[in-house]
């Protein structure tokens, strides 16, 4: 397993540096092609999120892809490169596969347990197979953390114990402007966030929830969801004056509320963007309440902390899932040199049967039977512990090392075991990476 993991989130870094790191629409398609096409980085995938940038990659040399990720990220974002490095993270092989895991069970989000890291992973998956930058090592990985987190969501409940990063915006949105039901709101957006929003605040009773967009068709479909009203983003001055609360939640690279589209009077702006939708200058005008990501990520996480058996019972989880997964990919990692070996074996029978026959024309069609069984069953049951064993073996850490010393004892051709692999890949990885979990 050669899985990599470069990244930071709001463990590492301040929201202020997540919103120079993010990376959305083609910025995003751009640095997933350059990271791709790097040296030492064979496949890619990049999790851009509210909380984390993180790009993934599957590569052949540890130092050399760190490095690579590392100036491409500083690179995009701007950020030299020795302050960005101070909040990166690096996550290599077993550790890489325990993080994805952990990340897709929502155990690294904000809000511990919220279910749509769930769907961000899948769609950075997406994402990655249109782009042609994903292959079967990366996509095994991922596919295996999709059914991971919905086993962990399933088996714990851990998304209804975990409140939705909307959801603790939405109770700080209570505290200024009191209970929410009746109160005429506005979300800016229409991605998956604004969808998440626009629910939570029609199942907390809030009436006439307007939705402005840049593609209006996205954001009369969102509407019509709940029975409420789309505008042009060129009506967003008038919509603000309407509105008591604002859920802002776009991909714009710079601000779309400031302050002078406001006026002066009670309302409150939850900004969920990253970077961020609102001038932090509304502030200052009276009335006028707004939190962001670096609000949401203080006092809100002891409040709605999930219970700690659930938390528990998911780490559980994520252990026995990161330790199968390991051993499944280091006995399919061996399995090539097992198939080498028996192909070296049924060659020298078949010579050494060859020969024989050459030398005892006279032996009859049954007796050349016979003869050929035997010789066959002997080299199998010979055969049959020791390639068990280091099936049994390879599952361990340090596995692959049984495999080189099949590959040393039975002098095999150093290539079979690469031209196993690779017969299997051109014949097997049809539908590998269509499936989503």
């Amino acid at each position: 397993m050669s899985l990599l993991v470069v990244g930071l989130s709001h463990r590492s870094a301040p929201v202020s540096l997540l919103e120079r790191t993010a990376v959305t629409g083609d910025d995003l398609v751009k640095l997933l092609h350059e990271v791709h096409e790097s040296p030492h980085l064979a496949e890619a995938m990049i999790l851009s999120t509210c909380n984390r940038v993180e790009v993934y990659a599957s590569v052949d040399k540890f130092h050399g892809g760190v490095s690579t990720v590392s100036e491409l990220l500083s690179r995009h974002s701007g950020v030299p490169f020795d302050d960005l490095c101070e909040h990166l993270y690096v996550h290599y092989e077993d550790r890489a596969v325990q993080h994805i895991f952990a990340v897709a069970c929502g155990l690294e989000s904000m809000v511990v347990g919220e279910g749509q890291i769930l769907g961000q992973v899948r769609q950075a998956l997406r994402l990655s197979q249109d782009q042609g930058t994903v292959g079967r090592e990366l996509n095994d990985v991922v596919q295996a953390a999709l059914r991971v987190g919905k086993r962990a969501h399933t088996d714990t409940g851990i998304d209804q114990d975990g409140a939705s990063l909307v959801s603790v915006g939405l109770e700080v949105a209570a505290e200024h402007l009191g209970p929410l039901a009746g109160k005429r709101a506005l979300v800016v957006g229409a991605g998956s966030m604004s969808g998440l929003a626009v629910a939570t605040l029609s199942r907390a009773g809030v009436t006439g929830i307007v939705i402005a967009n840049r593609t209006y068709d996205r954001a009369l479909r969102l509407a019509e969801s709940v029975d409420g009203r789309a505008v042009e983003m060129a009506e967003l001055a008038g919509a603000l004056a309407e509105a008591d609360l604002v859920v802002s939640c776009t991909g714009a690279a710079g601000l779309v509320i400031t302050a002078d589209l406001l006026g002066s009077r009670p309302m409150f702006l939850l900004d969920l963007a990253l970077p961020h939708d609102v001038d932090r200058a509304v502030r200052e005008l009276p009335g006028v309440g707004l939190a962001g990501l670096d609000d949401l990520r203080t006092a809100r996480q002891a409040e709605h902390a999930v219970g700690a058996d659930a938390v528990e019972a998911v780490r559980r989880i994520v252990a026995e899932e990161v330790a199968a997964f390991l051993g499944a990919a280091r006995a399919a990692a061996v399995a090539p040199t097992v198939v080498a070996l028996r192909s070296k074996a049924a060659e020298v029978v078949n010579s050494e049967l060859t020969r024989l026959i050459g030398r005892l024309p006279e032996l009859d069609e049954r007796s050349r039977g016979e003869i050929t069984q035997a010789v066959r069953r002997v080299a199998d049951k010979l055969l049959h512990a020791p390639t068990v064993r280091v099936k049994e073996f390879a599952a361990a850490p340090g596995g692959d090392s049984y495999a080189i010393a099949l590959r040393e004892l039975f002098d095999l051709d150093p290539k079979a075991p690469e031209a196993v692999t690779r017969a299997d890949l051109e014949g097997g990885t049809e539908g590998t990476e269509g499936g989503q979990s």
